[in-house]
């Protein structure tokens, strides 16, 4: 099934496409830059945004949803959040269309232009505000600890698929408080929420930073991020918590009664994560057979394949089989029993293998008098002889053991590619040899994070949480410096 698959050596990024492609987990769309989600690949969303969903809950959120378009007027009234989504909006400024003059085609129909045009939806601060006004009145009305499970576009000049596209699929958590110090609180524990998904769940060790004032979301005072490292030595923006301070209630005018009969403005966040975290559990873990899932994600844990040649043999196969099959769904595991007869035993090993299942059994009519069974663990590709006897157990705790193994591989490769810069010529030369984070110091200015920008396309992908604070130069600048941050080129 692999024969014709591209290496990441040959050329990752041709590596990456196909992969998504022929591993079933989503294709380009007849609309220029957006995607479809196949069956397999949303299948991954699903089991990311069940598990994201529960923590949100868990941690006192609930959902609601709000409207796709938004008033062209409302991005007017928070000056830095429409300078920061202007360039990618897509505006609605009819509602009609009729049939053209020739009867062969349709047209506009320009008596339906709307009296206000439309935004669709880049992000929900503006109209969720809005919203904010009429709900909040006094000091028993918060917190508000919302969250949406939405699309969004905005508009891409160069796509990829997952990673950057027109339209993307996400959540947005948008929360009000009554004081600066729990909307802080509440920025940073979603940001550890994010955290712990990445690094439990997806097996992808990040690190947890604020962004430069340059790389802030627009309308906010800070900004949390999680960064991780893909196989090709580019960051990935893996998720983000805002602390939007005042801004947007004082935009919206959403002010509340305190205890104390005085009008104060709420405070708030944003956060959320989007379809980009495929893209990075596939560069995560993935290899040249194929995809490699971490088992909490993938939609098939265990795959069973019988090795038959009769219609008997399957038949006893499949006798001492569904009852393993049972004994592991009992424990929460997702198996499939794949007993076609359309296609050989290897096509089907090939086939799973380049799905990125995590175990796969195999079972034929001599496995049957030895009381035993093929396994076969997709990370390291090694493969065991098993007994039947408590074969549910055995591949529960395999399924553990390679959930850690993934984890522990990817932070290994995350701890071997990342450097420190003590000056210019090294800053270069680590980026164009051998890519990864670079810890290096700089002067703290926008001007310098925008040269360096330019002339090395590597960004401050954050400035670490609890940074270890050391006097030194700036690595382009020469100017004082009091502590190092992390450089890297990014998705």
């Amino acid at each position: 099934m692999a024969k014709d698959f591209i290496t990441k050596e040959e050329n990752y990024s041709q590596w990456y496409n196909d992969l998504v492609q022929k591993a079933d987990l989503a294709e380009t769309s007849a609309v220029r830059g957006c995607m479809i989600i196949k069956p397999y690949g949303y299948a991954i969303w699903e089991k990311m945004q069940a598990a994201l969903d529960k923590m949100f809950k868990d941690t006192g959120h609930y959902n609601m949803y709000f409207p796709l378009f938004i008033p062209k007027s409302f991005f007017s009234k928070e000056a830095s959040h429409v300078e920061g989504f202007a360039k990618e909006c897509a505006i609605v400024t009819h509602y009609r269309l009729k049939t053209s003059p020739d009867g062969k085609g349709v047209v506009v129909d320009e008596d339906s232009k709307l009296e206000e045009e439309l935004i669709v939806r880049p992000t929900s601060e503006t109209i969720i505000w809005d919203a904010y006004r009429n709900w909040i009145k006094s000091y028993r009305d918060l917190p508000i600890l919302a969250n949406q499970w939405a699309n969004v576009v905005r508009w891409e000049m160069r796509t990829r698929l997952f990673l950057r596209t027109t339209e993307f699929l996400w959540q947005e958590g948008h929360t009000a408080h009554a004081t600066e110090a729990e909307a802080m609180k509440e920025a940073q524990q979603m940001l550890n929420v994010y955290a712990n998904f990445a690094e439990n769940w997806m097996a992808m060790p990040v690190i947890k930073g604020l962004k430069s004032a340059n790389e802030r979301f627009a309308g906010a005072l800070e900004t949390f991020c999680i960064e991780a490292l893909m196989q090709d030595g580019k960051a990935l923006q893996a998720g983000t918590s805002h602390f939007l301070g005042q801004n947007f209630a004082k935009a919206f005018d959403v002010k509340y009664l305190t205890k104390e009969n005085k009008q104060e403005y709420v405070w708030a966040t944003s956060w959320g994560v989007s379809t980009r975290l495929m893209g990075a559990l596939i560069m995560t873990h993935s290899d040249n057979n194929g995809l490699v899932l971490p088992p909490k994600l993938a939609p098939i844990q265990v795959v069973i394949i019988p090795i038959f040649k009769t219609a008997e043999q399957l038949a006893l196969i499949a006798e001492k089989v569904l009852p393993i099959k049972k004994a592991l769904e009992a424990k929460g595991i997702s198996v499939k029993f794949d007993d076609r007869d359309t296609v050989t035993p290897g096509w089907k090993f090939s086939e799973y293998e380049f799905k990125g299942v995590p175990i796969r059994l195999a079972i034929g009519s001599r496995d049957l008098k030895n009381g035993t069974i093929e396994v076969a663990r997709r990370d390291t590709l090694e493969k065991a002889t098993y007994q039947f006897t408590d074969i549910e157990n055995k591949v529960e705790h395999l399924l553990e053991l390679i959930q850690i193994n993934l984890f522990q591989k990817a932070n290994t490769f995350k701890f071997n590619n990342t450097y420190h810069a003590e000056n210019w010529e090294d800053f270069k030369n680590i980026l164009d040899t051998k890519g990864g984070f670079i810890y290096a110091h700089w002067d703290g200015t926008p001007e310098t994070e925008q040269k360096i920008k330019e002339e090395t396309k590597a960004t401050i992908r954050c400035i670490p949480l609890n940074n270890h604070l050391e006097k030194g130069k700036c690595v382009y600048s020469g100017q004082p410096s009091t502590q190092k941050v992390i450089f890297a080129r990014a998705y």
